[in-house]
């Protein structure tokens, strides 16, 4: 979908600032929010791309206003309650209404659901590429409502294949439980002349990795 966390190519939004032997967190607790997210999703009532849709549909001031690790403390209050783990009132009182449905508990036995991502090999005879390395193509100029990887900035705009990564299952579908839909990922080359214009230097290149259904032929 378009939206603010799109904010690939947009100026104005305040320099980079590069923290030298930057931590993996902060803070404590945005170790635990990740371990949390993490192991929620074991219950497998939602995915990765589930996950990432549900920041997507943020309002823009509240995405902006929360740090990196608050917006994923918010998206699981929100997927717990979306998914009948939890009522809105047990999440503001922090503790289970009177005869709440209880939850199995997490064990290490169930630890591999998601330690273990449980990707399927990307070698995929049935699934057929639709381009070649060294084809030219063009981003399809799309404005989907639900989910997509598709940037913004790359839409319309052509450019060369330059690796087959092989078949995986696309996010568009999948985020919206709307089947796998697996087919195959390149590496594409945009010169930055065609995503940003004459003012680019003409020697640098951006690559993107784009499924079949993001691409047509140029």
């Amino acid at each position: 979908m378009n939206g603010v966390h799109d904010m690939g190519g947009m100026q104005g939004m305040g320099p980079i600032r590069y923290e030298k032997n930057e931590p993996v967190f902060h803070e404590r607790w945005e170790g635990r929010i990740y371990a949390l997210n993490r192991a929620m999703r074991a219950w497998r009532l939602w995915n990765l791309d589930t996950d990432r849709h549900a920041l997507e549909v943020m309002p823009p001031a509240e995405y902006l206003r929360m740090r990196y690790y608050e917006r994923w403390v918010a998206r699981l209050e929100q997927q717990v309650v979306k998914f009948g783990l939890v009522t809105s009132a047990e999440v503001e009182s922090g503790k289970p209404a009177d005869g709440a449905r209880k939850s199995p508990a997490l064990t290490a036995a169930m630890s591999d659901r998601f330690v273990s991502r449980g990707i399927p090999s990307a070698q995929d005879p049935k699934v057929a590429p639709r381009f070649k390395v060294g084809q030219r193509v063009r981003a399809r100029l799309i404005n989907p409502a639900g989910h997509t990887r598709l940037p913004r900035y790359a839409r319309g705009k052509t450019g060369v294949i330059g690796r087959d990564h092989g078949v995986y299952l696309f996010p568009d579908t999948n985020a919206h439980f709307l089947g796998e839909k697996r087919q195959h990922v390149y590496s594409v080359r945009f010169a930055a002349r065609e995503l940003w214009g004459p003012a680019a230097p003409e020697r640098d290149s951006v690559h993107l990795d784009m499924w079949d259904d993001y691409l047509e032929r140029a």
